[in-house]
C-alpha cells in the first residue's frame, strides 16, 4: 500500500489591523438615567395603582385591560434605554 504525501501546514499570521480607532463617548447624562428610571418606577406604580385602586378611577376603569399595556410598555421602555446607558 503506498504511503499518503504529508502536508505541511503554513504558520497562522492573523489578518492585518484595519480599523480607524473609534471615539468613546463620555458617561450618559443625568437626565437620561433620571429618565430611565422614572420610567421604571412609573410604570410600576401604574400596575400597582391599577391593582389597588383601578375600579373606584374612572378613566382606568374605562381602560380595562390597557392598563396592562401601558404599565409594561413603560417598563419595557426603562428597559430598552438601559442599552444606551453608559
Amino acid at each position: 500500500m503506498p504511503k499518503s504525501k504529508v502536508r505541511k501546514k503554513a504558520a497562522y499570521t492573523p489578518p492585518p489591523v484595519s480599523r480607524t480607532p473609534q471615539k468613546v463617548a463620555g458617561p450618559t447624562h443625568p437626565a437620561y438615567i433620571a429618565v430611565m428610571v422614572a420610567m421604571w418606577i412609573l410604570g410600576l406604580a401604574w400596575l400597582v395603582i391599577n391593582y389597588l385602586a383601578g375600579p373606584s378611577i374612572p378613566f382606568m376603569l374605562a381602560l380595562g385591560n390597557w392598563n396592562f399595556i401601558i404599565g409594561f410598555s413603560l417598563i419595557v421602555i426603562g428597559l430598552l434605554m438601559t442599552m444606551r446607558w453608559r
